[in-house]
């Protein structure tokens, strides 16, 4: 296990779930699953690489035909399932079939 670092050795014997709502972390260092919360979803949603999915909130939002607080709650909702699917797809590309560990 010399050559192995402390994730890979991790990996052998327990599950990885990542705690992030950037996707190429999830990418990089390939989580069995991953959680999440809406601060971290804030941190992520400010990042440039992640804008297409605000606008996208927004622009669906807008479509909504609500107004004020109930428009702003549903924009959020919107953002927060755009997230949860991007972490979702993520952590499927990085899943594969794996032996039963065996139990210490």
């Amino acid at each position: 296990m010399a050559n192995l670092s402390q994730l890979d050795q991790l990996k052998k014997y327990t599950r990885i779930v990542a705690d992030t709502g950037d996707f190429a972390s999830l990418k990089e260092f390939a989580p069995e699953d991953a959680t999440t919360n809406p601060t971290l979803i804030l941190k992520a949603a400010q990042m440039p690489e992640y804008a297409y999915l605000v606008e996208k909130a927004i622009a669906e939002g807008k479509k909504s035909g609500l107004s004020g607080k109930a428009q702003v709650e549903d924009v959020f909702n919107r953002l927060l399932v755009a997230f949860g699917l991007e972490i979702l797809k993520s952590c499927r590309a990085a899943s594969r079939p794996k032996q039963p560990r065996e139990v210490l």
